[in-house]
């Protein structure tokens, strides 16, 4: 049994998938070491895909119509805040009305909102994997009503940046695979760099490429049309694969991600993962004077506790230096990050920056980098 090394979504599913088998008077596995089969590739062409034993901590029967699965996070290998998390699922069959989803999802204690709203952030992998692993056990005509609880996810939530990316009370379900991926692990480079010689086989995916900054990034970049098929996540290996991305054949590269990690290109950094280096507000810091901001305002910047607080502090005070700012930021990425390519003897790479902030808003866009989100977004909609 493979059971360690997920992300949170998959530990949902397996929670899910232990009630509705108890709501059809189905045992699990083992009373011993209780386990569920799921299929961890929701978009598998397979006509049969491979399912994976999970574990899960039990499940149990509420009522004649409510059930409750538990599973309890392993993450694998690394430091993760999951690590130990409990997840609770309550399932209850639901009449399947007209023009409404069989699927209804709703946030339990711990599991992150959108703010404003009661809507549950979750990813469109998330979605999808509880869809094609729930809708082959529910009986004809009858549709399915799960609230999700994660015991502990308020405090948890607290330790990230969820709320500064307009997600509140809880954790966020994002993950966008099954397989936990390290940003930093050497592994990961290893897979990247994989994934691009496949690509680099078909001739549809060659010579275009959005390397993809993190989870929130991976999760916005399709709604903001960039085709799905053209993405990579690139975690904190930029400066690598943008080399590697050019040893392939890569002729147009769209740098995609927040502000506040993307920022360390414009200073050199192209290994992007704090405990190697930071030095973010003196890049900002660097590019304001560069712009020509006055030595007061530099200071400000300097001794801000972040960039987004330097940045929203700026916005207060000269809205269009601000923006101007920003501006300048996506401009210096796209050349700082040429010229680091080129020192590897890749020339032939053009490269674009497009940034977004922690309202998960577009905010800055380099030269090259507005013409590719153009470009791109056309190749979606042709």
């Amino acid at each position: 049994m493979t059971s360690s090394g997920y992300t949170l979504p998959v530990w949902v599913a397996a929670a899910a998938v232990a009630a509705v088998q108890r709501l059809r008077g189905e045992p699990l596995s083992s009373s011993a070491a209780p386990e569920v089969l799921l299929q961890l590739q929701p978009d598998a062409d397979a006509p049969e895909p491979p399912l994976v034993a999970v574990a899960v901590e039990g499940a149990a029967l509420l009522g004649p119509d409510r059930a409750l699965g538990i599973s309890r996070c392993e993450p694998g290998d690394g430091l993760d805040l999951t690590r130990g998390l409990a997840v609770w699922v309550e399932a209850r069959w639901a009449e399947l009305l007209p023009g409404e989803a069989w699927l209804q999802l709703k946030a339990g204690e711990g599991v992150g909102v959108l703010a404003g709203s009661a809507a549950l952030c979750l990813s469109a992998f998330a979605r999808a994997l509880l869809a094609c692993n729930l809708q082959p056990l529910l009986p004809d005509g009858c549709g399915l009503r799960l609230r999700i609880t994660l015991p502990g996810g308020r405090q948890l939530a607290q330790r990230t940046s969820n709320e500064a990316f307009g997600v509140v009370d809880g954790l966020a379900l994002i993950g966008t695979q099954a397989a936990v991926q390290r940003s930093a692990d050497p592994d990961q480079l290893a897979r990247a760099r994989a994934e691009l010689v496949r690509r680099a086989a078909d001739p549809a995916l060659a010579t275009e490429l959005v390397l993809v900054i993190g989870e929130n990034g991976l999760d916005l970049a399709p709604s903001l049309g960039l085709p799905a098929p053209w993405l990579l996540k690139a975690g904190n290996w930029i400066g690598p694969l943008m080399v590697a991305a050019a040893e392939q054949g890569v002729e147009r590269l769209l740098l995609f991600g927040y502000q506040g990690k993307l920022i360390k290109l414009a200073g050199g950094i192209f290994h992007t993962h704090h405990h190697l280096a930071d030095g973010r507000l003196e890049v900002l810091t660097t590019q304001a004077a560069l712009l020509g901001l006055p030595l007061e305002q530099l200071q400000r910047l300097a001794r801000a506790a972040s960039v987004d607080e330097a940045l929203r502090d700026l916005a207060a005070a000269d809205a269009a230096a601000a923006r101007a700012l920003q501006q300048q930021l996506a401009a210096a990425i796209e050349e700082r990050s040429a010229a680091y390519v080129a020192r590897h003897g890749q020339r032939g790479l053009r490269i674009g920056a497009v940034l977004f902030d922690r309202a998960r808003r577009l905010c800055a866009q380099g030269p090259c980098g507005a013409e590719l989100l153009q470009a791109f977004r056309a190749r979606d909609l042709g």
